[in-house]
């Protein structure tokens, strides 16, 4: 699946192709969220989960050269 054809997709099928398609890589705390990235294909996109709503309030695609990658690469620990 293409990065428009994703991003062209109803919200809930958003969800829906990550959980079936993506792989979970890992969660951060960021400002009032909490954030779930996924790989999906060769594309990396976060999940922004709102708890004092509890609702998603975003689902979008993360360059890697964002500064906000720092945040993932903290939590991955490698032998």
């Amino acid at each position: 699946m293409s990065k428009e054809e994703f991003a062209s997709l109803p919200f809930h099928k958003k969800i829906n192709t990550l959980y079936t398609e993506g792989t979970f890589v890992v969660g951060i705390r960021y400002y009032k969220h909490k954030v779930n990235l996924y790989l999906l294909e060769d594309e990396y996109v976060e999940v922004f989960y709102n708890h004092k709503q509890d609702k998603i309030d975003k689902i979008d695609f993360l360059p890697r050269d964002h500064t906000r990658m720092k945040f993932y690469l903290d939590q991955i620990k490698l032998d």
